[in-house]
């Protein structure tokens, strides 16, 4: 649970500001998303391949 301190006088849109923030750097709602749909261990090994093979290919163009 997050807790969020409001100071005395401060703008709750700030406040809210800062909620957010701390509430994105737990991962929290990307946990979640991923949770929603299960994707096979086999899949997701073939994903970070073309991810890989993306990147890699990214690098040759530069030296080239």
């Amino acid at each position: 649970m997050l807790i969020i301190p409001i100071k005395e006088g401060e703008n709750i849109d700030r406040a809210l500001k800062r909620f957010k923030r701390k509430f994105d750097k737990t991962g929290t709602m990307r946990q979640l998303r991923k949770r929603q749909q299960f994707t096979k261990p086999s899949v997701e090994r073939r994903q970070l391949i073309q991810k890989a093979q993306y990147i890699q290919g990214l690098r040759d163009q530069e030296e080239i």
